[in-house]
């Protein structure tokens, strides 16, 4: 038999399809069998007893049409599945056990420490309250926009309003990665996720980047000249590299005499606990030119370090890294974080989060007329195309510069 269909109950029909064999483990105690799907079961979880491995046909089986014409139209449609093999076997999974159980344990040793934390925290605050108790083959894309609807109302869980657009696109990639997969797994026929529509970047988004004026930065760096991670801030300030690089830096990525930075690793936080990390792209990975001051700035620093670690020498923390506690272990990501907010609030300027002296090095470069190529392979940009898009609103005030400077070679007659 290859599909049939037969009435069920007084009102309406169900086919039967027989869709191949299958992976299949059955209890030599109670009988039952189990289809094995992503990984085989250890003991049957009716009786606990031992499993034997076989294959055995597999019917997919589905009901609650109204005619029996409606029933052949979708008999059909699966018997030509079958055919071209693109038949997916029927399975309740739901939502959130695909999410926990199968997708990210799969992922995880594929992807950055860092990027795992944040799937696991985006599919369990964000996707799994609202799809999680869904089966994931009857996952649909009004249900996601219906979500991104939701997350984009009130979807910040620890105070009230709505997530940022580009918080939900994150939401939209991790849950098109899952269903992607789950079609390559053979859980679904078509990644729901495709047809789904996620929240457009805001026209206004790199006019509000958070920034300081070469005026605010200059005051800035004045105020903490006496800090003791001067040189942190500074190095921030004149290079665009992000926190966790820059506390990643070890001395031996220093050549004081050519005066370039190589950075090579980030120091980040995963799940509150700080973490060396690999670049996440190959442009990350990369060597920068650094001005005389900073080196000026870097050597004092050297000598503080050699001094605080002569006047601890049992408790010293050897970590090789520039920036450290008075002990020589690690930073920790957020306490610099904190402690750049409160120096910025003591000098009396504009709040930015630590991360927008990396937009203020960009926006202040790409102004004075330095190449975008230049400031993109500084930045560590994957892509020229994004420093571009990121820091758009720079350029009508360089054409404008441009403009003027072509007219000025000219002679009119």
């Amino acid at each position: 038999m290859r599909g049939s269909i037969r009435r069920r109950g007084k009102t309406s029909f169900e086919y039967i399809v027989d869709i191949g064999t299958a992976s299949a483990q059955r209890c030599r105690d109670c009988g039952r069998r189990f289809w094995v799907e992503r990984k085989p079961k250890e003991t049957c979880p009716k009786c606990g007893g031992e499993l034997a491995e076989t294959e055995e046909r597999r019917r997919a089986i589905k009901g609650g049409f109204a005619t029996r014409k409606e029933c052949q139209a979708a008999l059909n449609k699966v018997l030509s599945a079958v055919e071209a093999r693109t038949c997916t076997p029927p399975t309740r999974i739901t939502v959130k056990a695909f999410l926990l159980s199968e997708w990210l344990p799969a992922v995880k040793g594929t992807l950055r420490p860092t990027t795992y934390a944040s799937c696991t925290m985006l599919a369990q605050q964000h996707i799994i309250p609202r799809l999680g108790d869904l089966q994931l083959q009857r996952l649909t894309a009004s249900a996601i926009n219906a979500l991104y609807a939701y997350l984009l109302e009130e979807g910040r869980v620890r105070s009230q309003g709505g997530l940022s657009p580009a918080s939900v696109r994150r939401v939209h990639a991790v849950l098109h990665r899952a269903c992607h997969d789950a079609v390559r797994w053979g859980r679904l026929t078509v990644n729901p996720v495709a047809a789904a529509d996620s929240p457009k970047a805001s026209a206004e988004h790199s006019d509000k980047l958070p920034v300081w004026t070469a005026e605010q930065l200059s005051a800035f760096l004045g105020s903490v000249a006496d800090d003791r991670l001067f040189a942190l801030w500074r190095l921030l300030a004149m290079t665009g590299m992000r926190r966790g690089e820059a506390l990643g830096v070890a001395w031996e990525d220093l050549d004081m005499e050519a005066g370039r930075l190589t950075i090579r690793r980030a120091w980040v936080p995963v799940n509150g606990v700080g973490q060396m990390s690999e670049p996440r792209t190959r442009r990350g990975r990369r060597t920068i030119a650094l001005d005389p001051a900073t080196l000026q700035a870097l050597k004092g620093h050297a000598a503080r370090q050699a001094d605080e670690q002569s006047q601890s020498v049992e408790t010293w923390n050897d970590s090789g890294l520039v920036f450290t506690r008075e002990t020589g272990q690690p930073l920790q990501p957020w306490v610099v974080s904190k402690a750049f907010r409160d120096l910025s609030k003591a000098a009396m300027l504009p709040p930015i989060p630590l991360h927008g002296l990396r937009h203020s090095y960009a926006t202040l470069a790409l102004a004075s007329g330095v190449n975008p190529r230049i400031v993109s392979a500084r930045l560590g940009h994957a892509t020229v195309a994004l420093t571009l898009d990121v820091y758009s609103h720079v350029l009508p005030q360089a054409d404008q510069e441009a403009a003027e400077r072509i007219a000025g070679l000219l002679v009119c007659l």
